[in-house]
C-alpha cells in the first residue's frame, strides 16, 4: 500500500495522454492572453483596498517595499511553476508537478486543496461583485430586496447577483478556452484603464512630505505587510492550469506568466506610491481608500472609479478561478483519481465541460445560499501549500532527472527555489491555528476519498496491475 500511494507519473506517459483523442483539449492561449490571465487573476478589486490598509495598519508609505518583498517570493515561485509548466505542459498546475515529484498521495492532497482554493475564491468573489452591483444600483435608485442580495446566515434567502454573475462566467468558460481568452483579455485591459486613470488623475496632487516617516512602523511592520502582499499576487498558479490549452507553452507561458507577475507587482507598488503620497497613511484606514483619496483631493467620483474597477476586476477573478478548478477536476479524473465522467470533453468546444458545470453548481450553493466566514480561511493554506509543494518538486526533479528536457529552467534554482519554500512556509506559520486545523480537517476528508475510491481506480494502479489482479 504504501509504494501504491507513493506511485509517480511518468512525463512521457503524462504528454501522451494530453494529446490523445478524448481527452485532448484545443491549444489557442498565446503569451498574451496568458500575461492577461495574470492580470485578470491578481488584480481584483483588492488594488482598491489593500495599500491603503496595509499602509494605515503596518508599514506606512514603505507599503511600497512590502509588495516589492512579496512580489519576489511570488515571482520565485512562479519561476518553479514556469519550468514545470515548459517541461511537461498539461493540466492539473501543481497537482500535476507533484504526482511526477513526490507521488500520488501527495498530489491528490494538494489537487484537492486547489480545487477547494479555487472554487471558494470564485464563490467568495461572487459574493463581493454582488456587493459592489447592490451598491451601485442604490446609487442610481434601483433597490433589490435584501432577501434576493444576502444568504441564508445573513438574512437572506439566496444572493441572486452572485448566482447570476457566476451563470454568466460558466456560460463563457463552457464556451471554448478562445472565447474565455478573448473576453478576458478585453475585460483586463478595461481594468488597467481604469487603475492608469486613477494614477493619471493622482500625480498631480502627490505631495513628497506625505511619505515622511517613510518607516513609522520599522522593518517589522513592513515585514508583516509583506506577508499580506504576497496574497495580493494569489491565483498565478491558474495560468499554469491552462498549460494544456496553450499554443506555444515552451515560450508563452514563461512570457506570459513571469511579465505578468512583473507587471503586476510594479501595479501595485505604483498605486501604493502615489496613494500615501496624496494622503498622509495615518489617514487610509478606510474600507475604501482610493476612494477617501480622491475625495480627499476634491474629486468626488471617487467611489464611482473604484466601484468600476472592482467590478470589471472581480469578473476577471472569478473567469480565472472557475477556469483553474474545472481543469484540475478533470486532471484528478483523467488520472483515475476522481470518477470518469469529470474528464469527459466537449465534442466541438474542446472543454472539460462537466466538470464545468460542476464546478459552477457547487460556486452557486455556496455563494448564493451560505455564509462563506471561515471557509474563506482555507484559500490562503491550500494556495500556500501548493506553492510549497511545487517549490520542493522542482528540487527533486533536478536531482532525481536531470537530463529531462527542460525548455525553461530556473536560474539559480538552488537560490530561488529554497528562498520560495522559506517565504512560503513562514507565510504558513503566520496562519491562525485555527486555519491550519480547518486545513487538516478538510485534507483528511480528501484522504478518505482518495481511500475510498481513488487508490483503487488511479490509472496509475490500473497500468501496473498483473493479469490475474484484472481477472479478479
Amino acid at each position: 500500500m504504501a509504494t501504491g500511494v507513493l506511485r509517480k507519473k511518468n512525463i512521457a506517459e503524462a504528454l501522451e495522454m494530453a494529446e490523445t483523442g478524448k481527452f485532448k483539449l484545443r491549444r489557442e492561449l498565446r503569451a498574451i492572453d496568458l500575461f492577461f490571465l495574470v492580470i485578470g487573476i491578481t488584480v481584483g478589486g483588492g488594488i482598491f483596498v489593500l495599500p491603503g490598509v496595509m499602509a494605515a495598519q503596518h508599514a506606512g508609505p514603505a507599503v511600497t517595499i512590502s509588495f516589492l518583498i512579496g512580489a519576489v517570493v511570488a515571482i520565485f515561485t512562479g519561476l518553479c511553476y514556469v519550468e514545470f509548466a515548459s517541461m511537461v505542459p498539461v493540466a492539473g498546475s501543481a497537482y500535476t508537478y507533484s504526482y511526477l515529484a513526490l507521488g500520488e498521495i501527495f498530489a491528490w492532497v494538494i489537487g484537492w486543496n486547489v480545487l477547494l482554493e479555487f472554487t471558494m475564491v470564485c464563490s467568495a468573489v461572487a459574493v463581493s461583485w454582488s456587493g459592489y452591483v447592490v451598491e451601485l444600483l442604490k446609487n442610481i435608485g434601483l433597490q433589490i430586496p435584501a432577501a434576493f442580495t444576502a444568504d441564508i446566515g445573513h438574512g437572506g434567502i439566496v444572493n441572486v447577483p452572485a448566482v447570476l454573475i457566476l451563470l454568466v462566467v460558466a456560460f463563457i468558460v463552457y464556451g471554448g478556452i478562445s472565447q474565455t481568452g478573448k473576453v478576458n483579455d478585453i475585460i483586463s485591459v478595461i481594468k488597467l484603464l481604469t487603475v492608469l486613470f486613477f494614477i493619471i488623475i493622482a500625480i498631480p496632487f502627490v505631495k513628497p512630505i506625505n511619505w515622511h516617516p517613510f518607516l513609522p512602523f520599522g522593518w517589522k511592520g513592513v515585514m508583516t505587510a509583506a506577508s499580506l502582499g504576497f496574497f495580493a499576487y494569489g491565483g498565478f498558479d491558474a495560468v499554469t492550469t491552462a498549460s494544456e490549452e496553450t499554443k506555444n507553452p515552451n515560450r508563452d507561458i514563461p512570457i506570459g506568466l513571469i511579465c505578468g507577475l512583473v507587471f503586476v507587482a510594479l501595479l501595485y507598488t505604483i498605486v501604493s506610491l502615489v496613494l500615501t503620497g496624496m494622503v498622509h497613511y495615518s489617514q487610509l484606514d478606510t474600507p475604501a481608500p482610493v476612494a477617501f483619496a480622491l475625495s480627499y483631493v476634491g474629486k468626488r467620483w471617487g467611489g464611482g472609479l473604484v466601484a468600476a474597477g472592482a467590478i470589471c476586476g472581480l469578473f476577471t477573478v472569478m473567469m480565472g478561478t472557475m477556469l483553474g478548478s474545472s481543469r484540475i477536476l478533470f486532471a484528478l479524473s483523467r488520472d483515475g483519481l476522481l470518477p470518469p465522467v469529470f474528464s469527459h470533453v466537449h465534442v466541438t468546444r474542446r472543454t472539460p465541460y462537466f466538470s464545468t458545470l460542476i464546478v459552477l453548481a457547487v460556486a452557486v450553493l455556496m455563494a448564493g445560499f451560505l455564509p462563506l466566514g471561515v471557509l474563506v480561511e482555507l484559500v490562503n493554506i491550500g494556495m500556500l501549500t501548493a506553492y510549497f509543494l511545487t517549490s520542493i518538486s522542482i528540487l527533486v526533479m533536478r536531482v532525481k532527472q536531470p537530463d529531462v528536457k527542460r525548455p525553461f529552467k530556473v536560474p539559480a534554482v538552488w537560490f530561488v527555489a529554497p528562498v520560495a519554500t522559506i517565504g512560503v512556509v513562514a507565510l504558513i506559520c503566520s496562519l491562525p491555528k485555527a486555519t491550519l486545523i480547518r486545513f487538516a480537517i478538510w485534507s483528511i476528508i480528501g484522504l478518505i476519498v482518495y481511500f475510498g475510491y481513488g487508490v483503487k481506480h488511479s490509472r496509475l494502479a490500473q497500468e501496473t496491475q498483473s493479469p490475474a489482479d484484472v481477472a479478479m
